[in-house]
């Protein structure tokens, strides 16, 4: 078992790491699950009708860098999403690209015993975060999600893919949760998840086109 390091507060190191990108500030992560119809059928869940939303801490959120796996689950999957972030008129007014770590073996567990996910889903550092990149969003705008891991391309998905788009994702969280400007919306995950293991090195990234990307990097430990 991996010996857990002391919680020293959350480390005020930079997410911006590319010229013109902005750092992450806001106090929650709105998330989305089962969004992309192949990976909900990869976990053998059923579709949802509704957007099925839970809540990662914004203290979950770590930038590119070093990521440390929990020592309490052996099996932690990553999971690469588009993050979009809310502004101060409640509009999207910047993307970034994350990873949703999930215990994987914790939430079969949890979902066994019809739990909240919170233990699997909002554990420290469960939220790799990128810096974001402001940019005015038109409605139906696309983006390609993509995710390797040692070199190696495990997610690759499109949001013209997703069951709920970001637009109708915004109104369904902004009608039911008290949502503030800086605030993350992750947009949900393309199958490929799979498990990760001490040593891995993760890059993700988002595209529009051939010139406009959002990138990171992480390793883990």
């Amino acid at each position: 078992m991996r010996q857990r390091r002391a919680n020293t507060g959350r480390r005020r190191t930079s997410f911006a790491t590319l010229k013109g990108m902005q750092e992450f500030n806001g106090r929650s992560i709105w998330a989305v699950g089962r969004n992309y119809g192949a990976h909900a059928k990869e976990l053998g869940n059923e579709v949802p009708d509704s957007p099925m939303i839970f809540l990662k801490s914004g203290a979950t959120a770590v930038p590119a860098g070093v990521v440390q796996l929990p020592d309490f689950s052996s099996d932690v999957h990553h999971e690469v999403e588009l993050a979009l972030r809310f502004g101060a008129d409640f509009q999207f007014d910047a993307v970034g690209v994350a990873l949703d770590l999930t215990a994987r073996d914790l939430q079969n567990v949890l979902k066994e015993k019809k739990h909240p996910w919170t233990l699997a889903k909002s554990f420290r550092g469960s939220c790799p975060l990128s810096g974001f990149r402001p940019i005015q969003l038109e409605r139906n705008q696309q983006f390609r999600v993509q995710l390797w891991i040692n070199d190696v391309l495990r997610q690759d998905g499109h949001t013209k893919d997703l069951i709920f788009q970001p637009e109708v994702l915004r109104e369904h969280v902004l009608r039911h949760f008290p949502v503030e400007p800086g605030d993350v919306l992750l947009t949900g995950t393309p199958s490929g998840v799979a498990k990760l293991e001490p040593g891995d090195r993760a890059r993700a990234r988002v595209t529009l086109n051939a010139s406009w990307t959002v990138e990171a990097e992480w390793s883990f430990t």
